[in-house]
């Protein structure tokens, strides 16, 4: 036997993780963040293509590097300055059981989206996760199933805090969510390869830290969002003659 290897014992080996305690609740909610980041979620997000369909049958998307341009966009200009301090405020409320403050934000959101065709995609795939998270026992899905106000931030913030799972990685998570059907959209759109699917998601996704941190920093007086080409995609995608996506 060559000298210097040393063959690992029972006393030398690695103890497997505790099984009870932080740790444990700590892999549980990383478990749960990755089934609602799971691409295979049954709330129809690969229907919808948030205004770009029409951005590239303008000629605004063309390319790897126009995608990249049109999501990180809306990464730092919406979803960074409108979705996640909303969230942060839906999580607080639903944990404190403040039904008034909750709603309150949840209207603010639906105002907020500038076309019939995103409020629908945020309240469609809003009450999808509804079901699913009712059937999943999760506390207070159920009742906001048929909830006009319902959309796809309230159900993550509810689905948070009933799985536990920390707000930054909330949020993380949902904005990961964002990029990543955007880039499917993008794919069948532009088109693109998968691999350079991924890099646009990997380059994207060094920035989502930082769009968190800006999102959560956030008075309730900064919250919003401005990208007017995105309001006017989504407005001009209604009557687009051809569509593969319902947005």
């Amino acid at each position: 036997m060559p000298t210097g290897i040393r063959i690992p014992t029972n006393e030398t080996m690695i103890p497997e993780p505790p099984r009870t305690g932080p740790a444990a609740l700590d892999m549980a909610a990383l478990l749960r963040l990755l089934q609602l980041v799971s691409p295979a979620l049954p709330i129809g997000a690969y229907a919808y293509s948030h205004g770009l369909e029409w951005a590239r049958s303008a000629g605004w998307v063309q390319d790897e590097r126009g995608v990249e341009a049109w999501v990180g966009g809306l990464l730092r200009q919406v979803w960074a300055r409108l979705d996640v301090p909303v969230l942060l405020r839906m999580v607080e409320a639903t944990r404190s059981g403040d039904e008034t403050t909750l709603m309150g934000w949840a209207e603010l959101l639906q105002a907020s989206r500038e076309s019939a065709e995103l409020k629908a995609e945020d309240r469609l795939m809003g009450r999808a996760l509804a079901r699913l998270l009712s059937d999943l026992e999760v506390n207070g899905a159920a009742r906001l199933i048929s909830d006009s106000r319902c959309s796809l931030p309230l159900l993550w913030a509810c689905a948070a805090v009933h799985w536990e799972v920390p707000l930054s990685a909330a949020a993380a998570g949902l904005l990961w969510t964002y990029v990543e059907h955007q880039v499917a959209a993008a794919i069948k759109l532009v088109p693109l390869g998968q691999t350079a699917g991924q890099g646009i998601l990997a380059r994207l996704g060094e920035g989502i830290p930082g769009a968190v941190t800006t999102g959560l920093a956030l008075l309730d007086s900064d919250i919003g969002a401005a990208a007017p080409a995105l309001g006017i995609a989504s407005c001009l995608h209604e009557t687009q003659y051809t569509r593969l996506f319902r947005s």
